[in-house]
Order: structure tokens, then sequence, then C-alpha cells
């Protein structure tokens, strides 16, 4: 008896993509059938030493009991029985004799077809014994019973055949017991990779929940990564300096740190939900660093030191950035205790929102003025532009001050 535990929410038979479990591993290509088997039992082992997996199984029936009728084609032919003509008893009294006889009767008052058909109850047959006692008559009257002309012999053999782009496969399934997918996924590849070679010709294919996971951990990290790059290049525009820009960006390592802390400190996993909320404060973050810089800049370019701009500019945005993220932190907390129906789903937005804006508030207000005190204190307060008519520009025409751009 084997049991099997498939999912009962239509949300996880849709992120299964046709699996009956959130992990499955399927074997194929190699020569024979049994060359599959053979590796993919050296996968299951390795699966069953996992700790997070549960319900580790072949998703076929390998091994469904049968009963081989090997006829003795010597005794066969001295009784003039011939091969068909026991196939025909067989699969008439076990089936019926529909396969091998179609007879059908019309019922002369409506006129509706009826088929008739010969079986053996199937209450009669329960042995080999009972089996081998079944007749058989050849096309020319010589009746025996099938023990005279075979041998029945109990035996296993494949209940289904499943096949990949026309090549049998064998699948082992397993359903998440503990912990998170990512977890789960790294081991898969762990015991599969520990298993050893695989049979000439033999590959090995991961389905499930693991497929749709890796394409959204790796569109979410692409899309954070190329999110970065736009910023820094945006603000490198705005502020017309790289080092500025990469002054303001200083935020976001602190703000990935505080969201792996939290999410840590929870115990929540790097999900959707929580790299969603890691985006979130990435965004506050950087809108409180372009506010701060932004006033620091103006206030270096008034005349003052890039310390004394850096220490006026903490000191002049504290109220706006320190309001900003309260704000945010206040809107955030609900979420994050995880309250009513359904609300531990989307809690890791929340904590992660949190950590992230936290970590983020803090190095704005105190690692980044002092990262632009260092990157800007010899820098010159002249602008990049090459216009001759722009005042901050350093091939400015001061001879002819009426055509002075303002900026």
């Amino acid at each position: 008896v084997r049991a099997s535990f498939e999912p009962a929410d239509i949300v996880n038979e849709v992120l299964s993509f046709g699996s009956p479990t959130p992990i499955e591993v399927a074997i194929f290509g190699a020569p024979t059938l049994a060359d599959n088997r053979a590796y993919a039992e050296k996968i299951r082992l390795e699966l069953a030493k996992l700790k997070n997996l549960r319900d580790i199984q072949y998703a076929q029936s390998l091994d469904y009991p049968v009963l081989e009728v090997q006829i003795d084609r010597q005794r066969a032919a001295w009784s003039d029985i011939k091969p068909q003509d026991i196939t025909r008893s067989l699969l008439t009294a076990t089936s019926s004799s529909r396969f091998v006889v179609p007879n059908y009767w019309p019922d002369p008052k409506t006129g509706v077809g009826y088929q008739v058909q010969v079986e053996i109850p199937q209450g009669s047959i329960r042995t080999a014994e009972a089996l081998a006692e079944l007749p058989v008559k050849s096309s020319n009257g010589t009746a025996l019973l099938l023990r005279d002309v075979a041998n029945i012999v109990p035996g296993v053999m494949p209940g289904q055949y499943d096949r990949y782009n026309m090549k049998r496969t064998v699948n082992l399934t397993a359903n998440l017991g503990s912990g998170d997918l990512g977890s789960a996924v790294r081991d898969v590849e762990r015991a599969i990779k520990a298993a050893g070679d695989p049979p000439p010709g033999a590959k090995t294919d991961v389905r499930g929940q693991i497929p749709p996971f890796r394409e959204l951990q790796r569109g979410l990290t692409m899309g954070l990564i190329l999110a970065i790059i736009v910023v820094f290049l945006v603000l490198a525009a705005y502020f017309q300096s790289f080092l500025l820009a990469l002054a303001t960006v200083t935020a976001i390592p602190a703000a990935l740190l505080g969201v792996v802390t939290m999410l840590q400190l929870t115990g929540d996993s790097l999900n959707l939900q929580s790299f969603q909320g890691a985006i979130m404060s990435i965004g506050v973050a950087m809108a409180n660093a372009i506010l701060l810089l932004t006033f620091v800049e103006l206030r270096r370019n008034e005349g003052a030191t890039a310390t004394e701009a850096a220490l006026q500019g903490a000191g002049g945005r504290l109220r706006p950035i320190l309001m900003t993220s309260a704000a945010m932190l206040a809107g955030m907390a609900p979420l994050a205790l995880g309250l009513g129906e359904a609300g531990a789903q989307a809690a890791p937005l929340g904590r992660a929102v949190i950590g992230g804006l936290f970590a983020a508030t803090v190095a704005t207000l105190f690692v980044l003025p002092s990262a632009y005190a260092i990157l800007r204190g010899r820098a010159s307060r002249q602008g990049a532009s090459l216009h001759p008519q722009d005042p901050t520009s350093r091939y400015f025409d001061s001879a002819n001050p009426s055509a002075v751009i303002l900026n």
C-alpha cells in the first residue's frame, strides 16, 4: 500500500505546472527503462536523507504484480494449439468476448442495439490455480486446459509507462515538509550530484514548483540590479557627478542589510513578498538620500566646505527624513504583525520594509554625510557644463555677462 498526498488547493496545483507534488525529478533518455530506474533509485536514496522532504516515492507503479503465462510451444504444437488460441481464451475469460467476437442484439420493439458479451465472473478466478483451469480450444476442435500448454509464473512489471519526447521516464515526487522552497531546491540539486554520473544518454529534469521559482528569482534579481544601475545613471546625470551619485546609492547596501537582519530575526525567508518589501524600502531610502544630498550640495555651492555642508544638510533635513520614515514604518506595522485572516502571507513584506527602511534611515543620517564629505572634499564648485554662458562652467565668458544662462 502506498499513500500519496497531492495539493488540495488550486494555487499549488497551478504553481506545480502539472506535477502531482511541488518537487518532481524526472529521469529519462537511458537506453532501457531498467537503466533509468537504477539511476532513479540512487537519487531516491539521496533524497531520502534530506530532512525537509516528505513522501518521497515513484510517481509510476513500477512493480505491479502480474501473472506471466509462459507458453510451452512444444506441447502446444503437439496438441495443435496455437498462441492466438491461448490469447483468445485468456482475453475472453479475464475481460470478455467483446474483444474477440463482438455481438450485438437489436431489440425488435425499440430497434435499439445492445452489445452482448460473455465473461467469467471475477469472483470465480481468485488464484493462479483457477486461472490454470481455463479451457483452451483450437480451431480444429481440440480442447485442453491452460495448464496443459502453459506455465503460470507470478512476477512484476511497470503498471504504466510515461514518456517525454518519446522516451520512457521514471519520475520521483516529494512534498516539502519543512523549511522554504529555496533551501529545498539547493538540497535537491546537491542530492542529484551526490547520486553520481547518470547512465549514457540519461538526463534529469527537475519539475514542479522549482522551475517557476528559479524564473521568479532570476527576474527579481535582474530587476533589482537594473533598477540600481538606472537610478545611479539618472542621479549621475542629475548631479552631473558620478561621485555624488555613488554617495547617494550608499544607502542601498544598508537597506539590504536591514532587510536580511529583520528576516533573520523574525524567521522569515527571502520570498516574493519580502523581495517586494526590499524594493520598497530601497525606493524610500533613495528618496531620503536624494533629499539630503540635494540640500547638502546646495550648501556647498553657496561657499561651505564639504564637511560643513554635510553637517548642515543632516541637521536641516533631519525632520523631513524622520517624518517620511516614521510614516512608512507606522503604516507597515499592522502588515508586519500578520494579524487577521491570511495575514501571515503578507507579513514578510511589512517586516522587510521595516528592517530595510530603519537601517537605511540610520545610514542616510549618519553614514551618507560622512561619505559625502570624503567623496566631495576636494571637488570643485564648477559644474560639468561646457557652455561658455553658464556661470557654473569653467569655460564661463565673464566678458559677456548679459548672456548668462540661469540654472
